[in-house]
């Protein structure tokens, strides 16, 4: 009997695991429009090199940033963390492909629009009073880009590409996902010291 048991145990254990996976884009073509258009109009912006436009996306690009890294970072990341691996997949199947388009775009709005308005405010002089706070925001700032676009975004993408195989690991998938929440909770926590370091710039 033990015989004829054993093998068949083996052969359990060395199943993969099997989950269901929703379909799904890597990247959202419908949502390549939308990020079409808020090039185009931020490109606009800065050709005409007009106070409000460029505050506008400035603002709008950096507070949604903000929302996302400290939501994502400090609320979603934990509570994905905790989730099994098939609920895991199936809710980054929904959430991850709108990042892959959303991260880039914000990142891009917030930078771009916020040099041209420095350089129309002569904010990025050196002899503009409060310099040494707009230098530790470059550093803030740069270093969250190069987390969000470096590493959160490619994570992002290679837990996609490995979703869409006929036979994904879940080993590689944890691993990834691990890497996308650290860094997504560094992200969280960077943020707070952007709104310290700019409320110090706008309080003068």
């Amino acid at each position: 009997m033990a015989a004829v048991t054993t093998p068949s145990i083996a052969v359990q254990d060395a199943a993969p695991q099997v989950f269901e996976r929703p379909s799904f884009e890597i990247v959202p073509r419908r949502g390549l429009v939308l990020v079409a258009i808020a090039m185009l109009l931020l490109i606009v912006a800065i050709a005409v090199n007009k106070l409000w436009p460029l505050e506008f996306f400035h603002v709008a690009g950096g507070a949604a940033w903000t929302i996302i890294d400290l939501f994502l970072g400090l609320v979603l990341g934990p509570i994905m963390g905790s989730m099994s691996v098939p609920a895991r997949v199936e809710f980054t199947t929904k959430l991850m492909p709108k990042m892959v388009l959303i991260m880039p775009t914000v990142v891009t709005l917030t930078l771009a629009a916020g040099w041209q308005l420095g350089v129309k405010l002569g904010t990025v002089e050196s002899t503009y009073p409060n310099h040494a706070w707009i230098v530790a925001s470059f550093i803030v700032v740069g270093v969250m880009a190069v987390l969000a676009l470096g590493l959160l975004e490619p994570a992002n993408i290679a837990v996609l590409f490995e979703l869409k195989k006929p036979r994904p690991n879940p080993q590689v998938i944890e691993h990834l996902m691990k890497r996308f929440i650290y860094c997504a909770g560094i992200l969280g926590i960077m943020q707070v010291a952007t709104l310290v370091i700019m409320t110090k710039i706008a309080s003068g």
